[in-house]
């Protein structure tokens, strides 16, 4: 939860964070090219600053009475996905098929965002609009574009719902991912997301194996054996698995992606700016619920 000192302290840096997202351009994601090593000696200016406090996840957490996910059925149900996601690749393959968009004078299809065809399945209910984050806490412009989308989720009508999915596309991004998901599995996210992302980029400690991630968890009050048969828990594979598929069917290259209803993907670059990204995934958030 936000405190009022987070939120004055958003009100004042986001002005800077603006003007140093815009000296960046068009440096404005980490992509699976770059070596696997999530922090070089020299520190990217945009990330001295520590975000504001996250916002609770949404969407996350079963309500009161409801059953889990069992990880067997979830699991199943991936393999079929999966084993479908190589004719969705296929059917993906021509960018210059994906035309059709919402009416805009502002942005346009192709080149502000990309339209995926078909449209890919959501996590989220019906009558919501998903809006999913693919990350990786490595990422220098992942944790400069943490700030805008806090601000953002603080307003987001409850027809939107917002998602994340890490990247996984090297064995140390994978890691990564694997310990988003074993925050997730163990209750700990909201609190370690954003610990997380400063421990690499303010403390300059990459957490680049499992013991690192041991101790880092440790001091989120973890103990050490929990977190490991966490981390490695047939539901943190199965998560990762889903993971890959939503990469892989979102045809995700680099790093931040941000991908509405399954059906639109942009990133800072196509718009200019990570608050440009936030006004064109509000715009077409509203196409999908009108």
């Amino acid at each position: 939860m936000n405190h009022p000192a987070d939120k004055k302290s958003s009100h004042y840096m986001k002005p800077i964070y603006a003007l140093l997202a815009t000296l960046m351009l068009p440096l404005l994601a980490c992509t699976a090219d770059e070596p696997a090593t999530p922090v070089e000696d020299t520190a990217d200016p945009a990330t001295e600053a520590p975000p504001p406090g996250e916002t609770p996840e949404r969407g996350e957490v079963p309500a009161a009475g409801e059953r889990p996910p069992d990880p067997v059925e979830e699991s199943a149900a991936l393999d079929a996905e999966t084993e479908a996601g190589d004719d969705v690749e296929l059917a993906l393959a021509d960018p210059a098929e994906a035309t059709d968009g919402p009416a805009s004078s502002r942005f346009v299809a192709d080149e502000h965002y990309r339209v995926l065809m078909p449209t890919q399945p959501t996590s989220s209910s019906p009558d919501q609009v998903e809006v999913a984050e693919v990350f990786w806490y490595g990422c220098p412009h992942c944790y400069t574009f943490e700030p805008f989308l806090a601000e953002w989720r603080q307003d987001l009508p409850s027809s939107v719902n917002f998602v994340r999915i890490p990247a996984v596309w090297n064995d140390q991004v994978r890691m990564h991912a694997r310990a988003f998901y074993t925050a997730e599995a163990l209750g700990k996210l909201e609190e370690i997301h954003t610990p997380m992302f400063r421990e690499m980029h303010v403390n300059n400690n990459p957490l680049a194996t499992e013991d690192a991630l041991a101790g880092f968890f440790a001091e989120h009050g973890v103990e050490e054996d929990t977190f490991r048969e966490t981390f490695r828990s047939f539901a943190v594979e199965t998560k990762l698995r889903r993971a890959d598929t939503l990469n892989r069917r979102y045809r995700v290259q680099s790093v931040p992606v941000v991908v509405v209803n399954g059906k639109y993907v942009s990133d800072a670059d196509m718009v200019g700016g990570y608050e440009e990204l936030l006004v064109l995934v509000d715009e077409l958030a509203a196409s999908e619920n009108e």
